[in-house]
């Protein structure tokens, strides 16, 4: 790995646009900033269609181009603007600095070549060593994925394996070249509860062992609390609220946070948030989330998406809510609003990673 500043990847101002056939451009991204940091994780989080894979993809430009395109704003790893490099260029990132987590293994496994001969490729494509030698460090990755009689199954083929066999897989092709940041796009969702945890934990214990930086996409806030660092909201193209997991977790500071933290089990909410995702093509003003907050006021919707304010004067802890402007009262939006954080399951933030009774007598 190489050597990093305090800041791994720096994403500042992004914007993501896809051209129509009527001319009109869907505003997938639009203008998100946050950070992540060497060995940390960064937890992008939202409902479906609020950008997050989109973020993610532009990173290392995987979306279809056209007619996607980056009209503005910059991602920077290393001190490396990505959206100024060239496709050759850009080639030699993917899955040498910056490697992806699919959440859909059996899409991302091509399944008329073995296990052995695509994870061979992913190490050959980076690194100049021999067959023998791509052979070798394929074995070592599946055994450090957790594949039992790893050099066995070099020759099987993805539909014998299973379904979380094969995202440890993926997982393996992922870091067959130590890559700086692993950007991992709900990598458990195909996945029934029980594996969902065990890759979870897979991920983490690798990530402290190699001091990867990860970037996690997800609409998932128990898993959130599990893997993270620092969490990103976003909502329709727009970052709400940013910071510190516990901070955000135990002080939802924007209506939206809120919202999605009270759809947790255990949290009383069964009928979702009400209403929709305003049309991409054509976002209202003022806030993006205003027309299904219940404490918006009239100038929630002038102007753009109000700045990122600080949360109880902590720059760490932002939110993106004109409750939090200087001549504003926050208590609108904050009173009543400290919780325990936990992680879906009941759990608090600080039990998570924990086994459950249950889980600790299945292991037993």
């Amino acid at each position: 790995m190489s050597v990093h500043t305090d800041t791994l990847l720096d994403v500042e101002d992004l914007h993501v646009y896809f051209r129509t056939d009527t001319g009109e451009n869907v505003r997938a991204v639009d203008g998100v900033s946050f950070q992540v940091q060497p060995g940390k994780t960064t937890a992008i989080v939202g409902e479906s269609g609020s950008g997050k894979t989109v973020t993610s993809e532009a990173i290392t430009q995987l979306f279809p181009s056209p007619p996607g395109y980056i009209p503005e704003g910059s991602v920077t790893l290393d001190g490396q603007d990505l959206t100024e490099i060239s496709d050759d260029e850009m080639r030699s990132v993917r899955g040498g600095k910056i490697s992806h987590i699919f959440q859909n293994p059996q899409g991302a496994l091509n399944p008329v070549y073995t296990v052995g001969w695509q994870i061979r490729e992913a190490v050959m494509l980076h690194q100049d060593v021999s067959k023998t030698e791509a052979n070798e460090r394929a074995v070592e990755l599946m055994t450090q994925v957790g594949i039992p009689e790893a050099s066995t199954r070099l020759d099987d083929y993805p539909h014998e394996f299973s379904g979380g066999q094969k995202q440890r897989v993926i997982i393996a092709m992922a870091l067959a070249c130590e890559p700086d940041l692993l950007i991992a796009d709900e990598p458990t969702t195909a996945l029934d509860v029980t594996i969902q945890a065990q890759i979870l934990n897979l991920l983490k214990e690798l990530q402290e062992e190699r001091d990867m930086a990860m970037l996690f996409i997800t609409h998932d806030l128990g898993v959130v609390a599990e893997v993270a660092d620092r969490v990103v909201v976003m909502y329709a193209g727009k970052v709400m609220e940013r910071g510190p997991v516990m901070d955000v977790f135990q002080t939802p500071a924007h209506p939206y946070t809120r919202a999605l933290l009270e759809c947790l089990p255990g949290e009383g909410g069964l009928g979702g948030i009400p209403g929709q995702l305003p049309e991409p093509t054509d976002p209202p003003d003022g806030c993006r989330f205003a027309d299904r907050c219940p404490h918006a006021v009239e100038m929630c919707t002038e102007g753009g998406q109000p700045d990122l304010y600080d949360v109880r004067n902590t720059e760490a802890h932002t939110a993106s809510c004109v409750h939090f402007a200087p001549t504003m009262d926050p208590g609108v939006v904050l009173d009543g609003s400290e919780r325990v954080a936990t992680d879906g399951r009941g759990r608090t933030s600080t039990d998570a990673g924990q086994p459950s009774d249950d889980e600790e007598a299945e292991h037993r």
